[in-house]
């Protein structure tokens, strides 16, 4: 790189140039600004006081330095303190040479030594995966990618939610409301025919509609003053509310407080109730809640891995929940011992966070039982116990869970683990739709498996209608349009920043015009094309390079700077949004020059046959990186 070669020349000739020896933090280096001519931005200030001159004679001096030293260096300029760096054709002649050459070009050979562990999906076993876990699914996998890309190793990774009473309440949904056959059997998967995830996910709805019924009895009654029967400890904490709310004026206030009361009568059902022992029966091994748990969680798993299969995603190590929350536990015992955490009246155990800026956090209730907390404490220091070289964890979480992971990292590293400061929360903004946010428990999510398909239909749909298929065969067919509506999806949901909220729009994902992930795999596939009409001869020495032809080989040549960002920064969303430029620049090289394969030329022909392999190269390889395939034939 030329950048590279600039450093060093300085770093070579200091003590002849400024009559002393520099350091490399000295020379600041940038891609020139567009309303400026040259290639490379090299700022003089450091280098003024060593030379005693004004920031523009000193940058003036150096450009005349460079241009005699460094034969690519065509000519500069001077803009105060910057010296403009102008590179000569052969040098993005070479270039282009090595980009068209190398098939992973940009991707880094030697592997840095590092070893990051890489969360994602990290589903609830009581309901299938829906659009929220596609984003989460497609950026955790995405960031895999880039990281390996980058050279470093990469473990991929997912915790499985399988216990707590949110499992319980599809378990004890199941039992309570399951149809009998006239054998008397439940129904199930198999014999109903429905997903696994998608039938455990149904009990979970319908236990919340049962326990609606009965949290409304309960308010019934205790909104006529009625308190008779209910356990003491409950009514005790709700009776004040009562009174707290009818002394408040305004409506707000009121509405709050009737939220808690509303909380207070769900745990008074007996339906939260049964679901509360079962979680306690779970927690001591019961057999007979034990065979149903494992009976219920295969028929999810199996719905799982038919959904990751279509996603096109894996994963090399699995944790449960109900393994490292027994960890956890352990760990919160020897925590109290040291003094990190305190126990509470009623048996409960916390930590006292107020010290950072936090508040008190919860981490075994009462009875025992543990909370997400307990687990996820459990569940890093096993991670590190499995992988002792790993560099970091990121975690692909939603940005709801940005507090939990303050609190989560913080209480690792007062429990005395050093590697706490190289977690890193990848959080990410909600996926909203036109019709407002969905709602698990009302059975309102956007199923992932369905959404999927809809947007895989609708690529059918409009590729047919464009035609150019009509020589393939119905398993190229069905494969395109897999390969379009996924493609689409994956790239939607990717080239928004993580951090930001998104609105997802599955007709535009799948469009052929803008930023999306078919107007990319259709510039591709017309280079396949054009290529295949072609060849590939080999660059032949030129002099000079037109406009269109210099941009789009510079715009190349950022690739490897693109991706080394894209994995400091854990964002797909960078690798996406260069790429589309990338393919808009060429769409308007490829509209402005005379047809190629007709050009009589051979060194014209040999470029930008050339120019459009490297940028096929780099769309591929860019698009891999997202998790995205790019088809031959469009």
């Amino acid at each position: 790189m030329i950048e590279e070669k600039i450093e060093k020349v300085l770093l070579t000739n200091a003590k002849i140039w400024f009559g002393e020896e520099i350091n490399a933090s000295q020379i600041q280096l940038q891609k020139t600004r567009k309303d400026f001519r040259g290639d490379v931005t090299l700022v003089a200030f450091p280098f003024a006081k060593l030379l005693k001159k004004s920031p523009a004679d000193t940058a003036q001096e150096l450009g005349v330095l460079l241009q005699n030293a460094i034969e690519e260096v065509a000519g500069f300029n001077v803009v105060q303190g910057f010296l403009n760096i102008e590179i000569n054709a052969k040098y993005w002649v070479d270039q282009l040479h090595t980009m068209s050459s190398v098939a992973d070009f940009g991707t880094v050979q030697t592997l840095t030594g590092k070893t990051f562990m890489v969360e994602y999906s990290s589903p609830n076993t009581n309901k299938p995966l829906h659009l929220g876990h596609l984003r989460n699914i497609f950026l955790g996998d995405s960031v895999a990618k880039i990281l390996q890309a980058a050279g470093h190793k990469v473990i991929r990774t997912q915790i499985i939610n399988d216990r707590g009473i949110h499992i319980c309440k599809s378990m004890l949904a199941w039992q309570k409301f399951a149809p009998l056959d006239t054998s008397g059997q439940r129904e199930t998967p198999q014999n109903t025919g429905i997903k696994g995830d998608k039938f455990v996910g149904k009990y979970y709805v319908e236990f919340d509609k049962a326990l609606k019924v009965e949290t409304n009895a309960v308010l019934e009654s205790w909104n006529v003053g009625n308190f008779d029967g209910f356990d003491t400890t409950i009514v005790e904490r709700v009776k004040p509310m009562f009174v707290a709310m009818k002394e408040k004026d305004e409506e707000k206030a009121k509405a709050a407080i009737y939220d808690k009361i509303v909380e207070q009568a769900k745990n008074a059902t007996d339906l939260m109730q049964e679901a509360k022992n079962m979680l306690m029966r779970w927690e001591g091994r019961d057999p007979e809640i034990y065979l149903l748990w494992n009976t219920m969680n295969g028929w999810v798993y199996e719905g799982f891995n038919a959904t990751y299969d279509k996603m096109g995603v894996s994963f090399d190590k699995f944790y449960y929940e109900s393994d490292t929350f027994v960890l956890g536990k352990d760990v919160v015992q020897e925590g109290l011992q040291k003094g990190v955490f305190f126990r509470k009246d009623d048996g409960s155990v916390w930590i006292d966070l107020t010290e950072d800026g936090l508040d008190e956090k919860l981490v075994l209730r009462s009875d025992g039982t543990a909370v997400y907390m307990t687990q996820d404490i459990g569940t890093a220091i096993e991670r590190y116990r499995d992988f002792p070289d790993l560099s970091g964890i990121i975690y692909t979480v939603g940005n709801e869970q940005d507090y939990h992971f303050k609190v989560l990292f913080l209480i690792l590293k007062k429990l005395g683990y050093s590697w706490a400061e190289a977690c890193y929360h990848l959080s990410y903004g909600m996926v909203d739709l036109p019709t407002g946010k969905m709602k698990s428990r009302e059975g309102t999510v956007v199923d992932a498996d369905d959404l999927m398909q809809e947007v895989i239909d609708a690529a059918t749909e409009s590729t047919q209608e464009r035609g150019h298929i009509e020589n393939m065969s119905e398993e190229e067919r069905q494969h395109l349009f897999q390969t379009i509506g996924l493609g689409g999806l994956k790239y939607y949901l990717l080239k928004v920043d993580p951090k930001k909220r998104m609105l997802f729009n599955p007709e535009e994902s799948i469009d052929l015009q803008g930023n999306t992930g078919p107007f990319i795999q259709y510039a591709y596939a017309r280079i396949q094309s054009l290529l295949s009409k072609t060849g590939k001869p080999e660059v032949q020495g030129l002099n000079a390079l037109e406009e269109n032809e210099l941009n789009l080989i510079k715009e190349l040549s950022e690739f490897p700077k693109v991706l080394l960002s894209a994995a400091q920064n854990y964002s797909p969303a960078e690798l996406a949004n260069y790429t589309y430029e990338l393919v808009k620049s060429y769409n308007q090289f490829y509209q402005s020059v005379p047809s190629i394969v007709n050009e009589t030329d051979a060194a014209q022909k040999a470029l930008r046959v050339n120019i459009s392999h490297a940028v096929g190269q780099v769309v591929k390889t860019s698009m891999g990186m997202l998790g995205i395939t790019v088809p031959e034939r469009m």
